[in-house]
């Protein structure tokens, strides 16, 4: 088979509900252990460390990550995506018990932005390790719970999770104060939720992943002598500042879906028409995808959309309601597919969510963080 008759694929960087009360994910305690098949670690990087990493001068030299090169194959039929149990979902926060206007404008919603981190490992002075990858607020018990995919938290080849992450909802890489790129505040990561066959078996039919950050904070960055100097101001928790999409599982493998992120990265014919300055959208139905052997993925869902990298980890949301910005995430941006062979990327899918996702968010979602210390 010639290599334009493969597909390139690389990681990118009315709902039935079960009894779950909202925002209240069933009984884990918030120090129990997790359960069989969850990851969960603490963050290394202390959380102010963290944040005062992230000058205005690095945030805008990160990269988009992507940590592959693609893959190829011919049309999009395929794969094993199927429901392993009964469908369920937990409602978004804000709308537990009520009922949303319809809005004809496609609003972007307040809960994605983008994560950045360093590369573990690396010379965290070197801008080479400064990366950053998208991501969505979603609900959970103490509205602390950001959701992304797998390999923009875990490092495959070296066996850590990443160093000095952050998340910043509603990011905008403007000309203003560095206060316009971050408009709801900084929030750093205490706690890393993936599945062990990520983690362990580098399987992206699990690349999607949880993470319980801090109460954020507000941060202003002076000049001084020619070094940063910050002030900064506590602003509560992530989900109060900007909701928290729902979360759905075991639904059909074709389902309207919008899909939010900051794409940046070229197509492979180098041309490269994202900036990753600003949020983009994509809306289609889902289908399931074909194998991807590289990666081991079977179980894959996407849509017909030409992002790039840096918009890994970007929500797929089901029901979207532009009225409030919310809906139920049914999916992350996990890989770039390019199914006619022209290298220029085409399709987006992500990991179909199932019972084992739940099993991650559930965990996740009942963990309790608090104040950055």
């Amino acid at each position: 088979m010639n290599s334009r008759a493969r597909r390139i694929v690389f990681p990118i960087a009315g709902l039935a509900a079960v009894g779950l009360a909202a925002g209240l994910v069933n009984s884990t305690s918030a120090n129990a252990s997790s359960p069989k098949d969850v990851v969960s670690r603490n963050a290394t990087t202390p959380a102010a460390q963290a944040v005062q990493f992230w000058t205005p001068d690095r945030i805008k030299q990160a990269t988009n990550f992507d940590n592959s090169v693609g893959a190829r194959s011919k049309g999009v039929k395929g794969s094993n995506s199927a429901p392993d149990g009964p469908p369920g979902s937990v409602p978004p926060i804000g709308e537990e018990k009520t009922k949303t206007v319809k809005s004809k404008q496609v609003n972007l919603p307040n809960t994605v932005g983008r994560v950045f981190f360093t590369l573990p490992g690396a010379n965290p002075n070197d801008p080479r390790s400064w990366r950053y990858c998208s991501a969505s607020s979603v609900q959970s018990k103490y509205r602390n719970l950001v959701a992304t995919s797998a390999h923009c938290v875990y490092d495959t080849q070296k066996n850590v999770f990443y160093d000095n992450w952050i998340f910043i909802p509603s990011y905008w890489d403007g000309d203003n104060a560095w206060e316009g790129k971050a408009p709801y505040g900084i929030y750093a990561a205490k706690t890393f939720n993936a599945h062990d066959d990520f983690v362990v078996k580098e399987d992206y039919d699990f690349d999607y992943a949880f993470v319980n950050v801090y109460n954020g904070i507000k941060v202003k960055w002076e000049k001084v002598n020619g070094k940063w100097q910050w002030t900064v101001k506590n602003v509560g928790r992530l989900g109060d500042n900007v909701g928290g999409q729902g979360f759905t599982w075991n639904r059909s493998t074709k389902l309207n879906v919008f899909s939010f992120g900051y794409p940046a990265g070229p197509h492979p014919d180098g041309d490269k028409p994202y900036t990753g300055r600003t949020m983009k959208w994509c809306y289609g139905k889902t289908a399931p995808m074909p194998e991807a052997k590289k990666y081991n993925a079977q179980e894959h869902i996407g849509f017909k959309c030409s992002f790039t990298a840096g918009a890994s980890g970007g929500p797929f949301i089901y029901n979207y309601k532009s009225a409030t910005r919310t809906g139920y995430l049914a999916g992350v941006n996990s890989i770039a597919w390019d199914t006619d062979g022209n290298d220029r990327y085409d399709h987006i899918s992500s990991p179909y969510f199932n019972t084992d996702t739940y099993k991650v968010y559930k965990a996740a979602a009942n963990l309790w963080t608090g104040n950055m210390p």
